[in-house]
C-alpha cells in the first residue's frame, strides 16, 4: 500500500508544497519556537535524512504550528501579489512553499504510524483538522484560483515545457475539484465538514490502533497453540513478556479478517477466538467501537459531495483517477464477480468434503478455510508452509531477492547505513547506489509487528524527489511481520516475501522519480496507477533467477530443492476464488459507502454492510469480506476512500505489462532500464492511460490478470 493517510492529504502542504527557500529558515520566525528544535532547519543528515537521535514527541506540536503559519503567510503573499500572475510567481512560488510544514509533517506521518504512543495519537486528533484548514485555505482561496485560472487560460502561449504544462493542468484541476468554484457560502459550508472528516478520521485511525491492541488472542494454555510452528509459538511468548503478562502467549492481531495464524491451529476452539477477536474488533460498545464514526464520516463525506455538485462521494473522489466514474469501477468488479465466487463456492465444496471425510462433523465456517484449505493445498500439491519458511529468512529475502532483483533489472545497488539514526532498533537503513556508481536515495525497512504500530504494510516518502528543490527520494518500507523471539531466525511466508517486494515496488516508484516540481514526484499519481508498480514488483518474486538466489535455507544455505519450488508454482493458483471474493467483497463494500446520497440517514454500519455484500451477490457465508467496515483502515483513514478497487484494476495494469516482458525476453537489464525510463521515472508528469499505453503498446487488457488468477481468459 501506497500510505495516503490524512497527513499524506496534506501533502497539498507537505508533497504539493514543498520546502524551499534553499534551506534556510523562512524570515519572521516564531520566537516562541526554538532553534534548538531539530525542524527549525533543514537536517545536516545524508538526504536530509530525519535525525531521530535528537527529535523528542515535544518537538512535533511547535514545529507543526509554526509551519501552518508560515506556509499561510507563503501563500496569502502568492494571492496577493499585484503582479500579473506567471507560471513562476505563482506555481512555482507554490511549490516551493512551506519548508518547516513540510519537514515536520514528513517524519511525523511515519513515527505516528508506525511508532506511536499517546502523546503522537492525540496530536494526531489535534493537528488533523489545522492541517485540513490548511489544505482548504489554499484550494478555496480565490484570489490564489483566480491567478491559477488565469495561467491556465493562457498555458498554450507560455512556450512551457511539457513536465511544466503538466503542472498547470495539474493544479487546475485540483482547484476545481477542492471547490474553488463554490460561493463564500458554500465554501464555508465545505471547510466545516472538511475539519470534522478530518478529525474523525483521525479518531478512527486511534481507535482502530487501540481496538487491534485489545483485541489480541491471550492464551494461558499452551496446548492451545497446538500447530503453531515453535517460532510463532515463542513470538507469542515473548510478546506476552513485553506486555507484562508472563506465563501467557498472544497473538497479535493483522490488518485483515482472516489471520495467518488460522491455517495452523488444530484447535478449533482457538481458531474459533482470533477469529471472532478479528471479526469483532473496533465493533463493542467500548471507546474502540469504531461504527458512530465511520457512519458520520460517510455522511459527511456525501454531503460534501452534494455541495462540490456531484450526486455522491466516489463521483467526486474519481475525477482524476484511472476509472474516471463509479459507473466505470462497478462494472469493471462486476465482470470479475461471477467468475470468482463460482470458484470459491466450488472450493467451498471440496473443504466441506475433506471435512466430512475426517468424520469432523461440522459445517465449514470462515475460521476453518485457511486450516482445511492448507490440508487441501498439502493433498493436491503435496505443499506445507512449514516446509517452505526455512528457506524464507527475511534478512536474506530483502539483500539476495528484493534488492538483487532491483540490481539485475535496474542496475542499482545497496549499502547499509548504521551510521544513520532510527526510530526504533529494528529499523535498517540503506543507501541506493544508482548504476553509474552515484548515489540517489536512502530507504528505511521497519518489518517487525509491534502494539504501537499501525497495521497492514506500507510505504511512504520521508523527503519527496525534486529537482527544483535540490532533493533526493528518502523512502521507508513499513510491514507487520512476527518478529521472532531472541536468537531465533525471522522465517516467512511465501505471501510475506511477496509482501515484501510489493513495498519495494512502491519504493521504487518512489526511489527513480526525477522531476522538476515536487506534487508530480514519485508515487503522487491516482491511486489506481500508483498500486501498477507495486504489484507489478511481485512478479519477480517468483522469477526463477531470483527465487534460486534468495530462497535458501537458513541453516544449511542450501537452494530450496525443485520438486519444492515446482510445488509452490503449481499451487500458486490454489483458492484464487477465495482471495479475489474476499478482495472484490472489499472494493464493493467501498463503493457502496461512498455511493451514498447527501439525503441518506446515519446508517446501521453492520446492518448496511450485510445489505451491500448481498446486493452485489457477495456475501458467500464461509468467505468474509477482507474488511469489516469497522476495520477497513484504507477508506476511513488512509485515503483510499472509493479507491480500494486500486488494487484490481492495478493489477490488470501489472499482468499486463509482465505480459509484455514475456513476450520481449523476460528479465534483462534493457527491459528493466525501459520499464525504469518509460513508467517508474515518470510520476505524474504525463497521463497516466497515455503513460501505461506508451510502455505496453494498447490500452490496458483484463486477459492477463484473469488468467494469472486462474480464472479464465474472456474478457
Amino acid at each position: 500500500m501506497k500510505l495516503v493517510s490524512f497527513l499524506s492529504l496534506i501533502a497539498m502542504a507537505s508533497i504539493l508544497f514543498s520546502c524551499g527557500n534553499n534551506g534556510k529558515p523562512a524570515a519572521k520566525s516564531n520566537d516562541t519556537l526554538s532553534s534548538a528544535n531539530p525542524f527549525f532547519t533543514e537536517s545536516k543528515l545524508s538526504f536530509q535524512a530525519a535525525d531521530f537521535s535528537k527529535i523528542k514527541d515535544a518537538d512535533y506540536k511547535p514545529a507543526f504550528e509554526e509551519g501552518i503559519k508560515q506556509q499561510m503567510e507563503e501563500v496569502q503573499k502568492i494571492a496577493s501579489n499585484t503582479e500579473s500572475a506567471t507560471f513562476e510567481n505563482t506555481l512555482v512560488a507554490l511549490e516551493k512553499s512551506g519548508q518547516m510544514l513540510r519537514r515536520v509533517s514528513g517524519v511525523f506521518n511515519l513515527v505516528a504510524q508506525a511508532n506511536s504512543d499517546s502523546v503522537l495519537s492525540k496530536l494526531q486528533e489535534d493537528i488533523a483538522p489545522k492541517l485540513t484548514a490548511v489544505n482548504d485555505e489554499i484550494f478555496l482561496n480565490t484570489k490564489l484560483f483566480a491567478r491559477v485560472e488565469a495561467i491556465y487560460k493562457q498555458r498554450e502561449q507560455l512556450k512551457l515545457d511539457p513536465e511544466s504544462l503538466r503542472l498547470v493542468a495539474y493544479y487546475y484541476q485540483k482547484f476545481l475539484i477542492a471547490g474553488a468554484n463554490l460561493s463564500d457560502t458554500a465554501k464555508e459550508e465545505l471547510k466545516k465538514l472538511n475539519k470534522e472528516e478530518a478529525s474523525l478520521s483521525a479518531k478512527f485511525n486511534n481507535q482502530l490502533k487501540a481496538a487491534a491492541k485489545a483485541g489480541a488472542l491471550v492464551v494461558s494454555d499452551k496446548s492451545e497453540l497446538a500447530g503453531l510452528p515453535d517460532g510463532t509459538i515463542d513470538a507469542a511468548a515473548q510478546n506476552a513478556k513485553n506486555n507484562k503478562m508472563e506465563g501467557k502467549w498472544i497473538l497479535s492481531l493483522q490488518n485483515t479478517t482472516q489471520q495467518p495464524d488460522l491455517a495452523s491451529l488444530t484447535n478449533r476452539n482457538t481458531r474459533k477466538k482470533l477469529f471472532d477477536l478479528s471479526w469483532n474488533r473496533a465493533s463493542k460498545s467500548d471507546s474502540n467501537d469504531t461504527r458512530a464514526t465511520i457512519s458520520k464520516i460517510a455522511q459527511i463525506r456525501a454531503q460534501k459531495a452534494k455541495i462540490l455538485g456531484l450526486s455522491n462521494y466516489a463521483a467526486w473522489t474519481l475525477q482524476d483517477q484511472m476509472a474516471k466514474n463509479p459507473e466505470a469501477v462497478v462494472a469493471f468488479l462486476s465482470k470479475m464477480i461471477p467468475a470468482s465466487t463460482a470458484n470459491a463456492v466450488n472450493d467451498a465444496k471440496e473443504l466441506q468434503a475433506l471435512i466430512d471425510v475426517q468424520k469432523g462433523g461440522f459445517k465449514l465456517e470462515p475460521w476453518d478455510w485457511d486450516f482445511y484449505a492448507a490440508q487441501l493445498r498439502k493433498k493436491k500439491f503435496d505443499l506445507d508452509e512449514k516446509e517452505t519458511k526455512p528457506y524464507f529468512e527475511i534478512n536474506n529475502v530483502l539483500q539476495n531477492g528484493v534488492f538483487y532483483a532491483a540490481t539485475q533489472l535496474y542496475g542499482i545497488t545497496f549499502k547499509e547505513r548504521t551510521d544513520i539514526p532510527v526510530y526504533n532498533k529494528d529499523v535498517r537503513v540503506f543507501e541506493v547506489i544508482d548504476k553509474d556508481g552515484s548515489s540517489m536515495a536512502l530507504a528505511y525497512f521497519d518489518y517487525f509487528i509491534r502494539d504501537n504500530k499501525q497495521g497492514g504494510a506500507w510505504m511512504d516518502n520521508m523527503v519527496v524527489q525534486s529537482k527544483l528543490l535540490g532533493t533526493k527520494p528518502v523512502i521507508y518500507n513499513v510491514c507487520n511481520f512476527t518478529k521472532p523471539a531472541a536468537g531465533q531466525p525471522a522465517l516467512i511466508s511465501f505471501s510475506d516475501v511477496t509482501t515484501m517486494f510489493h513495498e519495494f515496488g512502491h519504493g521504487l516508484h518512489g526511489l527513480f522519480a526525477s522531476q522538476q516540481y515536487p506534487s508530480l514526484s514519485g508515487t503522487v499519481t491516482a491511486r489506481d496507477f500508483v498500486e501498477f508498480p507495486s504489484q507489478f514488483n511481485e512478479h519477480w518474486a517468483s522469477e526463477p533467477n531470483v527465487f534460486k538466489h534468495y530462497a535458501t535455507h537458513y541453516q544449511t544455505k542450501a537452494e530450496m530443492p525443485q520438486e519444492l519450488v515446482d510445488k509452490i508454482k503449481k499451487a500458486s493458483k490454489f483458492n484464487q476464488g477465495y482471495a479475489l471474493t474476499e478482495l472484490l467483497a472489499a472494493a464493493s463494500l467501498d463503493m457502496k459507502w461512498h455511493m451514498l446520497t447527501a439525503d441518506a440517514p446515519l446508517q446501521d454500519v453492520d446492518k448496511f454492510e450485510a445489505e451491500a455484500l448481498k446486493s452485489t451477490h457477495l456475501d458467500l457465508p464461509q468467505v468474509p469480506s477482507r474488511y469489516r467496515s469497522s476495520y477497513f483502515l484504507h477508506i476511513w483513514s488512509n485515503g483510499y476512500a472509493s479507491g480500494y478497487y486500486a488494487y484490481l484494476w492495478a493489477e490488470m495494469l501489472d499482468d499486463d505489462a509482465f505480459a509484455w516482458f514475456k513476450e520481449h525476453g523476460g528479465m534483462t537489464r534493457e527491459n528493466g532500464q525501459r520499464f525504469r525510463d518509460m513508467i517508474l521515472s515518470r510520476g505524474n508528469t504525463v497521463e497516466l492511460g497515455k503513460l501505461f499505453k506508451d510502455f505496453r503498446g494498447h490500452e490496458p487488457d483484463i486477459t492477463p490478470m484473469l488468467e494469472d488468477r486462474g480464472l479464465g481468459g474472456k474478457k
